[in-house]
């Protein structure tokens, strides 16, 4: 492995900084706050890019492709030796939910930022969450493993139509499909499994009811490893586009008190359950007919929209992870249910929004972000940055605070129009949308409303153009 240094400190810490992109910008910064000195395991493509940097060392790992570098559990436990780390932050994605990395740490007498290994285990795999969540009384949607794909058409009758297929293993919108009949359950099940296969290692599948009005929520908590659970809120992340979040805030609008209590306290009997060690999020569907609320799966990480509930309440996450990581007083305070805050959380991709959401690698001619009171830009983006294509397309994360829901939606859409990113396309006429539609702007959207909506959108902007 070849090292590189931009100075060091030898007295501090050392954090290795196991992932790229913002987030990598995002455990950098923290761990300076907590005076540790930030080294970066970075692959080739991202050897000197902004956040290798800003690290006092960087650590060449593999190639540019992930899964010689990234997602080689023995090449980062590798780097952790060679730079001396007290302990490992793998950010999210990646290496962020593999027990295999924590082991490997654990025998080196290395921290990882984030719960153990039988913990990732048990919430890691979809089904041994849900029975977690049971045995914890946590509510949960109807549900059935598929043990045979091509014998998946057999079980729809006992969940009821429409329902989805879902992967086991693995999140981010991978290996889910909508199923409206045995039919198409007879069709798609085997091409679910074989996206999750080639996503997650593993094709296992399972069929869920579908809620075609729900809404997504999620809580934010943060364990001491012990039992003790800390609740920060709730956020919505409901606006999507193929199960991938594009916008977030907290806390969730039009919750009532009664709703909010359900999530909080499922959320804090999981995590007592699981003697869960540092942050996670606990997701949620809830339906809006019903208002039952069901449970999704447990992220055993740090989220991508973290920042929205640090603004919200003030608090800094990620510091938290690695003060608790190095055992050290996480310093976090106790927060009431609802912040006194709302924050709204806008990730810009570099996408074509027009044409299919088509990756736009690139290089960045110039970059100009908005300014002001409760303006918070989490990103690596500078000119002249050549944004890869090896990667997720996240850009950045636009994110404003303001004292009122209806005050932060207008700061945010005033925001978003003042970005300037040229070079590639990116994905901010979406969200300019977005922050402009009366759905959005009364709050609780269902999850499945951005699609269509986006659609009827360009079909009528074209329609005028004709």
């Amino acid at each position: 492995m070849i090292e590189v240094g931009n100075g060091n400190s030898d007295a501090a810490p050392v954090v290795l900084v196991a992932n790229r992109g913002e987030i990598a910008v995002r455990i950098i910064a923290a761990a300076r706050r907590i005076g540790a000195s930030p080294v970066l395991a970075a692959s080739a493509a991202d050897s000197d890019s902004p956040a290798a940097r800003l690290a006092d060392r960087v650590i060449v790992i593999g190639p540019a492709q992930a899964g010689q570098s990234y997602l080689r559990p023995e090449l980062i436990a590798t780097a952790a030796l060679q730079a001396g780390a007290a302990v490992v932050h793998p950010g999210y994605g990646f290496l962020s939910e593999q027990p295999e990395l924590a082991e490997l740490l654990e025998r080196e007498n290395i921290a990882f930022a984030g719960p153990r290994p039988e913990t990732l285990r048990a919430v890691g795999d979809k089904s041994s969450a849900r029975k977690v969540a049971v045995a914890a009384g946590v509510p949960v949607a109807p549900a059935v493993e598929i043990d045979d794909v091509e014998a998946a058409a057999g079980l729809g009758e006992s969940i009821g139509y429409p329902l989805l297929i879902k992967a086991v293993f693995g999140g981010g919108g991978r290996g889910i499909r909508l199923v409206k009949d045995a039919g198409e359950l007879a069709r798609l099940a085997p091409q679910a499994a074989a996206e999750a296969q080639a996503a997650f290692g593993n094709g296992a599948l399972y069929l869920e009811r579908f809620y075609p009005a729900a809404r997504h929520v999620e809580v934010q908590v943060f364990g001491d490893g012990e039992g003790r659970a800390q609740i920060f809120g709730d956020r919505d992340c409901s606006v999507q586009r193929r199960h991938q979040k594009l916008i977030e805030e907290c806390p969730a609008p039009g919750l009532s008190a009664a709703t909010r209590a359900v999530l909080h306290d499922a959320s804090r009997a999981l995590v007592q359950a699981l003697a869960y060690r540092g942050a996670g999020t606990v997701e949620f569907l809830v339906d809006t007919e019903s208002e039952a609320v069901v449970f999704l799966e447990v992220n055993a990480r740090i989220q991508v929209e973290h920042p929205v509930t640090e603004e919200a309440y003030g608090i800094d996450l990620v510091a938290a992870q690695l003060r608790l990581a190095l055992g050290w007083d996480p310093e976090l305070p106790d927060v009431p249910p609802v912040p006194p805050a709302t924050v709204i959380e806008l990730r810009i991709n570099a996408e074509d929004p027009e044409n299919d959401f088509r990756p736009s690698p690139g290089t960045i001619s110039q970059v100009r972000w908005p300014t002001g009171p409760g303006i918070r830009v989490d990103t690596q983006l500078e000119s002249g940055y050549r944004f890869p294509p090896f990667y997720d397309s996240l850009m950045a994360k636009l994110i404003v605070r303001a004292h009122s829901r209806d005050a932060a939606v207008a700061a945010a859409r005033s925001a978003a129009e003042t970005v300037v990113i040229d070079g590639v396309t990116t994905t901010l006429p979406l969200h300019e949308f977005v922050l402009s539609h009366p759905d959005f702007i009364r709050g609780g959207v269902t999850t499945s409303w951005f699609g269509p909506t986006w659609e009827n959108r360009s079909e009528q902007r074209m329609e005028s153009v004709r």
